[in-house]
């Protein structure tokens, strides 16, 4: 896999996994959930959160596949989380600021 490819699918995989909270009820979009109340959005964070772990250890492995893993100061994570946020927009919109008819 070359490293432009790399890049591309940990864009994509961020820009999945950023929206997967705001557009389904289960937890971590894997496990049904026991009652059906709604997902507050403090849940929703949190498995943003979650998320953001998530891409970065796929990023990191395709950086160890490609080669060895550069070190990164707080200015990366700063910079990657701002992104993540940036990339889960469309699917906060859709939850929240979204007026559906009833």
């Amino acid at each position: 896999m070359s490293q432009e490819s790399s890049v591309w699918l940990v864009l994509l995989a961020a820009l999945v996994v950023a929206n997967l909270p705001f557009l389904n009820e289960r937890w971590l979009a894997v496990l049904p959930r026991r009652n059906a109340q709604v997902k507050s959005l403090g849940v929703r964070l949190v498995e943003l959160g979650i998320g953001y772990f998530i891409v970065g250890g796929i990023g990191m492995g395709l950086e160890q596949y490609g080669g060895q893993i550069y070190p990164q100061g707080w200015e990366f994570y700063v910079t990657t989380g701002s992104l993540f946020l940036t990339l889960a927009f469309p699917g906060f919109v859709y939850r929240y600021l979204y007026k559906r008819r009833t």
